[in-house]
């Protein structure tokens, strides 16, 4: 089955903006939105000189604003008639270890990560219900199967926290036409973490969401990329000892 409209959140930079360049050249209709409208008034004519063929729209959204979640939502579903995918993407990942002084930070993580793309969930599945039909995709992170330290301590909680409510989003349609899953992606580099230098098995972001997307296609319920290392890895970090994962962050 090939979904053919997609809608993206945080699509102005990132994972999300090399998301749509990907789709885009694979000949999808895009919805894209995200808080830069200028960025995504680039993304759009990047897309395009990609494919002129393909029907892009974008909107402005800032996902924390949950009213304005489900309204953009809706205004691509009446504009494109029918949403095939829905990839939650938006995410933020600011913050320090807890109980120095970043809790407000800590806080926004939290926030932005789990309660707004709860909205953006939530939105999503009405149409999807609605429709009888879509593909509803979280982005977690390889960081969700372990607690870590310092900045990663909140946005992997965070990331856990959106693992488990997508896993109870697809128990709950197991047996209806809607398809539900949950991308882990490791070490990519994008504007997240630039300014990070020492990571482990860390790819470029064209490799990074190349593998991302090969992933959604299959619409299988976990997957973790790229698969080599991250398929075997996240076995190893769940039997880690908590020294090792000092070390690692």
């Amino acid at each position: 089955m090939t979904r053919k409209n997609i809608l993206i959140t945080g699509a102005s930079s990132g994972l999300g903006y090399e998301m749509a360049r990907q789709y885009a050249a694979m000949g999808r209709n895009l919805a894209l939105c995200a808080r830069r409208i200028e960025r995504l008034e680039a993304l759009k004519q990047d897309c395009l000189s990609i494919n002129p063929s393909i029907r892009i729209s974008i909107h402005a959204l800032d996902v924390d604003d949950h009213n304005n979640v489900f309204e953009v939502f809706n205004h691509f579903k009446n504009e494109f008639g029918h949403i095939d995918r829905i990839i939650v993407n938006a995410g933020i990942g600011k913050g320090a270890s807890v109980g120095t002084g970043y809790f407000e930070a800590n806080k926004q993580t939290a926030y932005t990560n789990f309660v707004s793309a709860l909205a953006q969930c939530e939105a999503a599945m009405e149409i999807f219900r609605a429709q009888n039909d879509g593909h509803l995709v979280t982005i977690s992170s390889i960081s969700a199967t372990r607690g870590f330290r310092r900045a990663l301590t909140v946005y992997a909680a965070s990331k856990a926290a959106i693992t488990s409510l997508t896993e109870g989003i697809r128990i709950d349609v197991l047996n209806k036409s809607i398809a539900v899953s949950t991308v882990h992606p490791g070490f990519i580099r994008s504007e997240i973490n630039e300014k990070v230098e020492k990571v482990p098995f860390m790819v470029d972001t064209e490799v990074g969401v190349k593998a991302m997307i090969n992933a959604i296609e299959k619409e299988k319920a976990n997957s973790y990329v790229p698969s080599w290392p991250w398929s075997i890895l996240r076995w190893a970090l769940k039997m880690a000892p908590l020294s090792t994962l000092r070390n690692m962050s």
